[in-house]
């Protein structure tokens, strides 16, 4: 096995500097004099302050869990469940109802791995396991309660039920929230050397530039091509810290907390397992990053069979019961939301009408499942002869691929550019929803000229109905590139559930709060 030189990390010898730095009369250390004892220094002191902050998460969710539960279990516990009904005494064996299920239930939520770091920040496993758990917990509670003929508890099991998995999923929320912060500052990372050859090294620096909920920040890379001292990823450069023969001396020298591997680094069809064997005794993580990219978690199941580890990924779908649900919950919101909006929605008709002449809403052609067209509806948000001036504004055309987006677009009228920046415009399409010509998440509703420019496999954002909002919605709307905008929907008509719409639905709310791409 060849052995390739592996460059200094600097970066392991910053903490322990900027330690020192804070002491005057103390000279600063440079990187070409740290020893060995000093590298331990420096590794400790990082331990214990960029890389220990997994332990300080699940220490803070393990708090905020139990004081959802407590909370609940107490309000339950002393506070009347009907208005006639007065506040029950406390007797000496009253506590072991409450006690048992705040115990069982922070055991569940434990069990579950509920706070495993690799989940929290990001999808909805994450609240999914904090939904196990509890009815995992009450559920084996009822039994043992009807089992036992304890017939008060069950006022009691339904309150807690119904405040405390609130209260999880809430404070859940709120923790993911802050982390979201602080990742995007920089912060709680877990430091990372991405290996593979350099275009997919590249494409998963990428991927993890874009999210920065994954968690990952990368400290250097492993290829097959040493002769480059870095790997360019959109501007950002990462240095070479090895080949892929010194991976894992790279890692125990950098002390990293994870090796991603991006798809099959060379011929070797033993590197994997060797390179497992060589990161045992360090606390790295191994990593297998896959371009099945556009392939959501529940469609990827795992069925060990010795000696062959199979991968099922499931086809999607475009018929049957869950896209009957779906149009049930389209028809029911979009009724209710009608409804409820309906003074807004006369509110809006006068200021455009008022604003500029000319109709209030706006009627075009789109296409629509199966290439089935349409007329959407919107408020209008531009002058009457808008389509009539498209063609001497094409050559200022700052849209990608079939889309046409100008950001300062002189066909927007005053009123205009507030309906659009906050969404308001689309509020009708809440009609082209009700009557099935929509849904309420889905890909973009495209022109009939868009279509025809469509690729092949861009067509397969006609296998389901377009939404009224949607990935790219929720993802930079307009600032978003021709090619993304159509990998999030090919992504959403591949992957999409009922659980991602809520989730989709609740991140548009926060977009049209804070704005962002619109134009």
């Amino acid at each position: 096995m060849t052995s390739h030189p592996i460059r200094p990390n600097l970066a392991n010898t910053a903490p322990f500097a900027d330690a020192l730095s804070g002491f005057p009369g103390l000279p600063t250390i440079a990187p070409s004099f740290v020893t060995a004892p000093h590298r331990a220094v420096a590794r400790a002191w990082r331990r214990t302050t960029d890389a220990g902050w997994p332990m300080r998460y699940r220490a803070r969710l393990w708090v905020s869990d139990s004081l959802a539960v407590i909370l609940s279990v107490a309000g339950a516990s002393f506070f009347p469940l009907t208005p006639s009904q007065s506040i029950p005494t406390v007797g000496p064996f009253d506590w072991m109802i409450p006690l048992l299920v705040i115990s069982a239930w922070l055991i569940a939520l434990s069990a579950n791995r509920t706070r495993d770091v690799r989940i929290t920040g990001t999808g909805l496993t994450e609240y999914r396991r904090v939904v196990q758990a509890t009815a995992l917990t009450f559920g084996l509670l009822a039994i043992a309660f009807q089992a036992l003929d304890v017939h008060q508890a069950r006022g009691f099991f339904v309150v807690v039920l119904v405040s405390g998995l609130s209260g999880l999923l809430i404070e859940r929320w709120g923790w993911r929230t802050w982390l979201a912060r602080r990742r995007a500052a920089g912060d709680y990372l877990s430091s990372a050397i991405i290996v593979g050859s350099r275009s997919d090294v590249e494409y998963v620096i990428e991927q993890i530039r874009r999210n920065p909920n994954a968690g990952y920040r990368v400290d250097g890379v492993a290829i097959d091509d040493t002769h480059g001292g870095t790997v360019v990823s959109n501007s950002q450069r990462i240095r070479v810290v090895a080949g892929l023969a010194d991976v894992a001396i790279a890692a125990r020298t950098m002390d990293v907390d994870a090796v991603v591997v991006a798809g099959q680094p060379n011929s070797d069809d033993h590197f994997i397992k060797e390179l497992a064997w060589q990161l045992e005794g360090t606390h790295a993580e191994l990593v297998l990053a896959s371009r099945l990219a556009d392939v959501a978690g529940p469609r990827i199941h795992f069925r060990p069979v010795e000696g062959l580890p199979l991968v099922h990924v499931e086809l999607p779908q475009y018929e049957g019961g869950k896209h009957l649900v779906k149009r049930v919950f389209d028809a029911s919101v979009s009724a209710v939301a009608i409804v409820v909006l309906l003074p807004l929605f006369i509110a809006i008709a006068i200021v455009v009408r008022q604003d500029s002449p000319g109709p209030v809403l706006f009627s075009q052609q789109r296409v629509g499942r199966n290439g089935r067209t349409f007329r959407m509806f919107k408020f209008r948000s531009m002058v009457v002869d808008a389509e009539a001036k498209l063609d001497a504004l094409r050559a200022a055309n700052e849209g990608s691929g079939a889309l046409f987006k100008l950001k300062n677009d002189p066909r927007v009228t005053r009123i205009g550019h507030f309906l659009r920046k906050y969404s308001l415009d689309e509020l009708p399409q809440l009609w082209n929803v009700l009557v099935g010509d929509m849904s309420l998440v889905g890909p973009r509703p495209p022109l009939e000229t868009e279509v025809e420019e469509y690729e092949r496999h861009v067509r397969r954002r006609l296998f389901i109905k377009p939404g009224l909002t949607g990935m790219w919605q929720v993802n930079g709307r307009s600032d978003l590139d021709w090619e993304e905008s159509v990998r999030l929907d090919l992504y959403y008509v591949e992957n999409w559930s009922l659980t991602g719409d809520l989730l989709i639905l609740w991140r548009t709310a926060r977009v049209v709060l804070q704005p962002t791409g619109a134009y």
